[in-house]
């Protein structure tokens, strides 16, 4: 073994992939979590400037859970690199959470843009933690349209319980 490593330096701290300076611009950045309408095509047409400026530094963007609005298309269209673009379809949102961390923390990414339904205080905390060692910039993007009070809830599930609803499904 030390026939073949010769005199190279056998600390193993001295093979980490060091904080480039590309990296250091969004370190210590809180993660933004931005309400949408829209299932985030206004937030990514808003974005795609920065996106196609990060896509060319050759590491990743990372879209995790995107809905169908065409984003390929905005995208594309911004200049954005699409070889650098990295889909990650995710199971639920215990999954799309670890998904996002590990995409922040790897060093592989420039930017991760999530979709979710929402985030609970707990999991909002949690995504903060990260932020402090993330090394690309990190966006959730919250279906706000999911988020209906109670009340119209119960309206929704008592117009759906009414026999006439039912009544052409067999």
């Amino acid at each position: 073994m030390n026939k073949l490593l010769g005199n190279a330096p056998r600390h193993p701290g001295l093979w980490r992939d060091e904080v480039r300076a590309a990296d250091y611009d969004w370190q210590h950045t809180p993660i933004a979590c931005m309400p949408t309408k829209t299932q985030g095509r206004q937030e990514l047409i808003h974005l795609s400037a920065q996106l196609a400026q990060l896509s060319q530094q050759g590491r990743w963007l990372v879209l995790i859970n995107p809905p169908s609005i065409g984003y390929k298309q905005m995208l594309a269209s911004a200049g954005v690199r699409m070889d650098r673009v990295l889909l990650v379809h995710a199971k639920d949102d215990v999954e799309t959470l670890w998904a996002m961390e590990k995409a922040l923390m790897s060093g592989t990414s420039s930017a991760v843009i999530t979709w979710t339904q929402s985030l609970d205080a707990r999991d909002n905390r949690r995504l903060q933690i990260v932020a402090k060692s993330a090394r690309a910039m990190g966006i959730v993007l919250e279906d706000v349209n999911n988020h209906l009070p109670n009340d119209l809830h119960i309206e929704q599930g008592r117009l759906l319980g009414q026999p006439s609803f039912f009544s052409a499904i067999h």
